[in-house]
């Protein structure tokens, strides 16, 4: 097992690195790598290891839903109005139905078996569509009409949506009629039924995450339990998996929404838990998407794609062009979309995986007709669209939507901080390094050491390396040594590696405000367009304007 775990880990990340450097999504190397590794493959991954396939599934769409739940804007998915809410609905069910037709008369299915292929292939997958749209938002693509927290939050409903009919279908198939729902005099069947277990499922999971978030707050951000972001993440991780068990045992609410409500209410009732859950649950995926994926590739039957290839690819084409294709159009009839924006939701909102992996099986298990078939298009569905969709969103995105202003209180965002900090060879030098060095690990960040050189010192530069090396020894940095006007190459060297802040000393112990014009240290104050940190002797600091404002 341990064994099995350490290639799954390793194999999964190499693989994922290596085609996420050949410009391929990282989840294909990562599928490749599980297939290579698994049964079909080499035979590297213990039975034993594979059967945990299933808990670990769980694990990682827990955390993807949190992250999705963190990351959605409420005041976004309300300028959209009923959008979010119909993408929820129109495009699943449509696809699960054209699909239902489709494998009638290309594989000679009956309505209520060819439904259940439709709710198999028609299912979203957030382990590819969550961190995709997270990462939009990261950019600003799209975030100005709130499209990325229209397709997160369709695609929740959309899977529960298809889960609450395969599961009645599963019944009725495989048990030859499926139990109605009673209350006193009244009687339902399950179709007549269907749209109060939706309703109820729904709600229920807004409400319980609600309750949860509650419950959050209160123990790690009032009566602090946690000491450390750790802790925090291992509390909510663990409330949140709790929240699918609790579920699956009392499946009267939807356990996978009621954990991206969650995130969704800590946003509004403790905002800097939910950064610090954000950054937290950014680390758990990075570990999770590895096992999926990794697992995904090692479960797939390769061996039964073979006959069904051609017939597959027509109707997961046809599913999606025709059947979401329609879909998408109601959905966003009478929206503020252009036609580009709602061309986007072909790349945007078509791949599956996750869902497609954990019921693609069922019916082949229960013994229902057509299983076989039904499991090959699961994996037919997922080695297309998984990776596509994944390739397709960032490329695409850019030429679709348009770039608006990211707001990081909903999203983390992605970007290099990176410390300039300007020396000379005076006793001012180990106090500007000391200080970089204290910032630098209070936030990860890296330092770049400049010294502008106005005549030729070796010496004086020798002590500079050393002083670098000995102030920053922990911290990633490089030391650049370049000739030129002190000043203007302190700007140009901060804009040419984008820095974030500047540290520079400041000579003699007048105030700041008493610096004589034209001064480095004053030049830099007035012209920086980035933070500036002024240090003296004494230690004492200063801030730019910008800093201030």
């Amino acid at each position: 097992m341990l064994t099995s775990l350490i290639v799954v880990i390793l194999g999964g990340f190499f693989a994922g690195q290596l085609t996420a450097r050949l410009r391929i999504p990282a989840l294909v190397g990562m599928i490749v790598i599980g297939t290579a590794l698994g049964p079909q493959g080499q035979n590297w991954i213990h039975p034993d290891f594979l059967a945990l396939a299933d808990p670990w599934r769980t694990l990682a769409v827990m955390v993807i839903l949190m992250k999705a739940g963190l990351g959605l804007d409420a005041e976004k998915l309300a300028q959209q109005g009923t959008v979010a809410l119909r993408l929820g609905f129109l495009p699943a069910a449509c696809e699960a139905v054209v699909v239902a037709f489709a494998a009638m008369g290309l594989l000679g299915f009956d309505f209520a078996h060819g439904l259940l292929l439709g709710c198999i292939i028609g299912a979203e997958s957030p382990a590819v569509i969550v961190p995709a749209m997270l990462r939009l938002k990261s950019l600003g693509w799209g975030v100005a009409k709130g499209i990325p927290d229209a397709i997160l939050m369709g695609s929740a409903l959309s899977d529960v949506l298809l889960l609450l009919v395969f599961s009645l279908l599963v019944t009725f198939l495989s048990q030859g009629a499926a139990t109605g729902f009673r209350w006193g005099i009244i009687t339902l069947s399950p179709v007549q039924a269907l749209p109060f277990q939706m309703l109820t499922q729904i709600s229920l999971g807004i409400l319980i995450g609600w309750a949860w978030a509650q419950m959050l707050v209160l123990l790690l951000a009032r009566q602090n339990w946690a000491q450390s972001a750790v802790q925090e993440a291992l509390v909510a991780a663990g409330l949140a998996l709790l929240l699918v068990v609790l579920a699956e045992t009392l499946p009267i609410f939807s356990g996978y929404l009621a954990v991206m409500a969650t995130g969704f209410f800590l946003i509004a009732l403790d905002a800097p838990l939910a950064r610090r859950l954000r950054h937290s649950f950014d680390g758990l995926w990075a570990v999770a998407q590895i096992g999926l994926f990794v697992l995904l590739g090692a479960s797939l039957r390769l061996d039964v794609l073979g006959n069904m290839a051609a017939v597959g690819l027509l109707i997961l084409a046809v599913g999606t062009l025709v059947g979401r294709g329609l879909g998408w159009f109601l959905s966003t009839l009478g929206s503020n979309w252009t036609w580009k924006e709602r061309l986007f939701l072909l790349p945007g909102n078509s791949a599956k995986a996750t869902v497609q992996a954990a019921i693609g099986a069922v019916p082949l298990s229960l013994g229902l007709a057509g299983g076989e078939t039904m499991l090959a298009l699961a994996a037919l569905s997922i080695l297309i669209t998984a990776p596509l969709g994944a390739w397709a969103i960032p490329t695409f995105a850019p030429r679709l939507l348009d770039r608006g202003e990211v707001d990081p209180t909903k999203v983390s965002v992605a970007q290099k901080v990176l410390i300039l900090a300007a020396v000379d060879t005076s006793p001012l030098a180990p106090i500007v390094l000391a200080k970089a060095a204290e910032l630098a690990r209070r936030s990860e960040r890296e330092v770049i050491v400049l010294h502008v050189r106005q005549v030729e010192d070796p010496q004086g530069e020798a002590q500079i390396y050393a002083q670098a090396q000995q102030y920053l020894a922990d911290i990633r940095h490089q030391v650049l040594i370049q000739p030129g006007v002190v000043a203007e190459t302190i700007l140009n060297i901060a804009q040419t590696y984008s820095a974030t802040e500047i540290l520079i000393g400041k000579r003699g112990h007048r105030p700041l405000a008493e610096v004589i014009l034209g001064s480095v240290s004053q030049t830099v104050l007035e012209t920086s367009p980035i933070p500036v940190l002024v240090l003296e002797a004494k230690d004492a600091i200063a801030a730019s304007p910008q800093e201030i404002g």
